[in-house]
């Protein structure tokens, strides 16, 4: 009698640059319990990283996680990653506006650069892997700066929206938006691009100019004052980090239908939040005021920024399943029972790769 022979499939193999990062823990972690093995590959420059790095390595099984600390600039490194990976999820990136703004240079080449070297290691790969970008609204530029909510769409900005990109980082994040596009129209690899707005939950180290939601919790929990750009009547769709997880595994699920297609990814209408709303959030699990400083308007902040993220909505079925409200009590109870992993986090926006 013959014994039938049981085919094992392969683990799923993935690289994650930035996968120390905020977004990038949580989907690495995903990936672990999904039982791929994934490389994360991360500069560690950005205070918190580390913390999130030791996290990840206690959720992994033994040689199911490599680590490689390193820089997205580096062309020959990268390749070396790329070489042997099914899905890449390019996450990392110099993330501030206002970092763009002191060091422009910089930001072309992390952002720009570091993106064109992952794009060019998949197409000489030979295998076609699949490949996520995390873009941002801010190619659509300045937006609406009116008060008359009758001006604004109802259901947000869709991917229809002209772009037009706004400072330096608007400019890098946006070029490369277009050419992760345009390698799957030319050379048919499997490209899908977030075009992401606000996204907060656990793991995030947040920073006055980049991760304001975590950044205003942290603020709230150690007694420091805000300091408020404008008026703080500024808009933006709160989307909690499980949630776009799930997105990014729907995406790579249905990529051969998705390739090329590029999707605006928030919380949507219903999770649209001002910054007043989110302090008063705060200050209701505080139970106390929070100190307010003001200060002028900054160059490229969008007074009203809202997803329409219908298109990804009928193309997947997906839609964001937790509220402002249950996400922000999520985030901020994972800060209280993490304090010393955030009281002395230095206020750097600046993640190489992470």
């Amino acid at each position: 009698m013959r014994r039938e022979q049981t085919q094992v499939t392969p683990p799923r193999r993935v690289l994650v640059t930035g996968g120390a990062g905020f977004i990038g823990c949580n989907l690495t972690a995903s990936l672990l319990q999904e039982g791929a093995q994934v490389t994360v590959l991360d500069s560690l420059v950005r205070k918190g990283a580390a913390v999130n790095l030791e996290w990840l390595q206690r959720q992994s099984l033994p040689g199911q996680l490599l680590f490689v600390r390193g820089d997205v600039r580096n062309a020959g490194l990268v390749t070396q990653l790329v070489r042997n990976a099914d899905e890449i999820y390019h996450l990392a990136a110099q993330v501030a506006v206002t970092s763009s703004l002191e060091d422009p240079r910089l930001d072309f080449e992390v952002n720009l650069g570091g993106a064109f070297n992952v794009l060019e290691a998949a197409r000489q790969s030979g295998h076609r892997p699949f490949v996520l970008f995390t873009s941002t609204n801010k190619v659509y530029g300045m937006l609406a700066s009116g008060s008359s909510a009758g001006a604004l769409p109802e259901n947000g900005f869709d991917e229809t929206r002209v772009l037009d990109f706004h400072s330096p980082y608007g400019c890098s994040k946006g070029a490369a938006d277009q050419y992760m596009r345009d390698y799957a129209r030319v050379f048919h690899l499997p490209v899908v691009v977030f075009r992401m707005s606000c996204i907060y939950g656990p793991h995030q180290f947040g920073t006055e100019d980049q991760g304001w939601v975590a950044h205003f919790a942290i603020a709230a929990l150690s007694g420091r004052p805000i300091t408020i750009y404008g008026d703080g009547s500024q808009v933006r769709d709160l989307l909690f980090v499980d949630d776009l997880v799930r997105a990014m595994g729907l995406a790579r699920r249905n990529a051969d239908r998705l390739a090329g297609e590029v999707f605006n990814m928030g919380g949507g209408p219903t999770h649209a939040r001002s910054l007043v709303q989110v302090i008063a959030e705060l200050e209701r699990r505080t139970g106390h005021p929070i100190r307010l400083q003001h200060g002028p308007w900054r160059v490229g902040d969008q007074r009203w920024y809202v997803s329409d993220i219908r298109r990804f909505q009928h193309a997947t079925g997906w839609q964001p399943e937790i509220d402002p409200g249950c996400g922000i009590e999520r985030m901020y109870t994972w800060l209280q029972t993490h304090r010393p992993a955030w009281d002395d986090t230095v206020s750097s926006p600046l993640a190489l790769a992470g």
